[in-house]
C-alpha cells in the first residue's frame, strides 16, 4: 500500500552519516531510546516522523503513550498558537488563570460529569510520577495508614514513592529504593500465568495473623503497559473494587499510559464500570506532548492543607490550553467514529496474528496491542523485529520483564492507510526475524 506524499515535506538530501557527536560527547549514558532508534528527528506530523536524512517513519510508539492524538495535531496546535500570539500567561504556579478555568470547565463538562464522576482535581508537577506521589500521599493522609498494596509487573514512575510501588527490581535498585511500606501482590495475569490476586488480598485483610497491616490504598494499572501489555479483566477490576470498598481501603487507578482514549474510551477503567477513589492522569493529557499531570480524588479525600504538596511547574498554562483542545475532540462525532474504526482494525490484526502465528501471544485493548514473543524467540527475536521495523520505516517499542513483548501504540486517530502500512511492515519484520 502506497502512502500519499506529504505536500509540505521539505526535500532533504540524505546525509552520509548521522551527526550525533554532540549527543555522544555531552549527554549522559542514561539515554535509551536514541540507542534503539539511531536517527536525528526534526519534524513530525500525525503518525509520521521525519529524520534529517529525509526518511519517513510511521510512529507506533507515540512518545511512550504521550502522543495519543499524533504529532502536531492541527486542531490542538492551532489553539496553542493562538494562545501564544495573544501573549497568554506562560507560568502561573497554582494561581487563578483563564487557561486553567477553561480547562476545568471543559474537563468537568466533557469527561467527568457525563461519567458520573465527582472528583476534585489536583494539578501536580508536570510528569506522571508526581501525580502518583500525590495520590499515595493523600491516601496515607486521608486514612492515617501507611501501607500500600501494589502489583507485580507494575510501573508507576521513577521518583521515590512511585518507584517503591513499581515492580521492576532493576529500576528500584538503580534508584536505591526498596519496597518499604509496599506489599506486592501477583497481578491477575503475567508471564507465570493467571493468579487469584483479589482472593489473596481478601485473605490478607481477613486474617488477623497474616502479618500484613491493612493498607491505605491499593494502586493498580487497569492495563499494565511496561509490564507486558496485560489488560485487567472487567470481572477482576470489579472484584478488586468490591474488596477494597468492603475493607475501607482506597483504590488508586493509574491511568497515566492507559488513559486519554488509548483503550477506546477516555478512561480504561470505564470498561469495568467501576469508580476509583483516586485516579492519576498525565502523558497524553497534554494533547501534543506538553507536560501536565493530574490527581483526581473523591471530594471527601481532599484533606490537604495549603502547600502540603507543591511544585513550581504544577500550573503549565500551555498544557492547559492543549489539554482543553484535546478534550474537545471527544465531542466530535467523526473523532469518535474514526477511533472506533481504528480500534477494530488493530484488534483484527491481533486476532489474525494469533491465528497465523499461534506461538505468539497477543494481548491488549483498544489502540494498545502487545505481541508476546516469550515462547517465540524471546527477547532476542523481539529485538530483531524492532530493528527490522525501524530499518523499514516503523517505530515500535519493547516492554515486558525481558523486553520480549512488542508494544504497539499508534495514534488513536491514525488514518487506516498508515495503520495498515505499519502493520504490513511489522508482519514483514516478524517473518524476517
Amino acid at each position: 500500500m502506497t502512502l500519499a506524499a506529504d505536500p509540505v515535506a521539505p526535500v532533504i538530501p540524505r546525509a552520509s552519516a548521522i551527526d550525533i557527536a554532540v549527543f555522544e560527547d555531552l549527554e549522559s549514558e542514561v539515554r535509551s531510546y536514541c540507542r534503539k532508534f539511531p536517527a536525528v528527528f526534526h519534524r513530525a506530523v500525525g503518525a509520521d516522523l521525519f529524520s534529517e536524512d529525509g526518511r519517513r517513519y510511521i510512529d507506533f510508539f507515540c512518545g511512550a503513550g504521550s502522543l495519543n492524538y499524533g504529532h502536531n495535531n492541527a486542531t490542538i496546535k492551532a489553539k496553542v498558537q493562538e494562545y501564544l500570539a495573544a501573549d497568554g500567561i506562560m507560568h502561573g504556579l497554582d494561581m487563578y488563570t483563564a487557561a486553567k478555568r477553561e480547562f476545568l470547565h471543559t474537563f468537568n463538562d466533557v469527561v467527568l460529569r457525563p461519567r458520573g464522576l465527582d472528583y476534585k482535581v489536583q494539578f501536580c508537577g508536570p510528569t506522571g510520577t508526581d501525580a502518583v506521589e500525590a495520590a499515595l500521599k493523600v491516601a496515607r493522609k486521608a486514612t492515617g495508614r501507611r501501607g500500600i498494596f501494589a502489583f507485580t509487573g507494575a510501573y508507576h514512575g521513577m521518583s521515590r514513592g512511585s518507584l517503591a510501588a513499581t515492580g521492576s527490581l532493576r529500576a528500584r535498585r538503580a534508584g536505591g529504593v526498596g519496597p518499604g511500606e509496599v506489599t506486592f501482590i501477583p497481578f491477575e495475569d503475567g508471564p507465570a500465568g493467571t493468579f487469584d490476586s483479589v482472593g489473596l488480598i481478601e485473605r490478607y485483610l481477613n486474617d488477623p495473623s497474616s502479618g500484613v497491616e491493612k493498607p491505605a490504598a491499593v494502586i493498580v494499572e487497569p492495563m499494565q503497559m511496561e509490564g507486558g501489555v496485560y489488560p485487567a479483566s472487567r470481572e477482576w477490576l470489579r472484584s478488586l473494587r468490591e474488596v477494597t470498598e468492603r475493607h475501607g481501603v482506597l483504590l488508586i487507578v493509574d491511568e497515566i499510559q492507559s488513559g486519554c482514549g488509548r483503550t477506546g474510551r477516555f478512561f480504561c477503567f470505564e470498561h469495568a464500570g467501576i469508580v476509583p477513589d483516586i485516579v492519576t492522569l498525565s502523558k497524553s493529557l497534554g494533547g501534543i506532548g506538553l507536560p501536565i499531570s493530574l490527581t483526581l480524588f473523591k471530594r471527601g479525600l481532599d484533606v490537604w492543607e495549603p502547600g502540603e504538596h507543591t511544585g513550581t511547574f504544577r500550573g503549565n498554562q500551555l498544557g492547559f490550553v492543549a489539554a482543553t483542545a484535546a478534550i474537545e475532540l471527544w465531542q466530535c462525532t467523526k473523532f469518535r467514529t474514526d477511533l472506533a474504526v481504528a480500534v477494530r482494525r488493530l484488534e483484527r490484526f491481533g486476532t489474525e496474528l494469533a491465528q497465523t502465528h499461534p506461538e505468539i501471544t497477543t494481548r491488549g485493548r483498544g489502540m494498545a496491542l502487545g505481541l508476546d514473543l516469550g515462547a517465540a524467540g524471546g527477547a532476542e527475536r523481539a529485538d530483531r523485529v524492532q530493528r527490522h521495523a525501524f530499518e523499514h520505516g516503523l517505530i515500535v517499542e519493547l516492554c515486558g520483564r525481558d523486553d520480549e513483548v512488542i508494544k504497539l501504540l499508534p495514534p488513536v486517530n491514525i488514518d487506516i492507510a498508515r495503520l495498515d502500512r505499519g502493520i504490513d511492515i511489522l508482519r514483514a519484520a516478524l517473518r524476517s526475524a
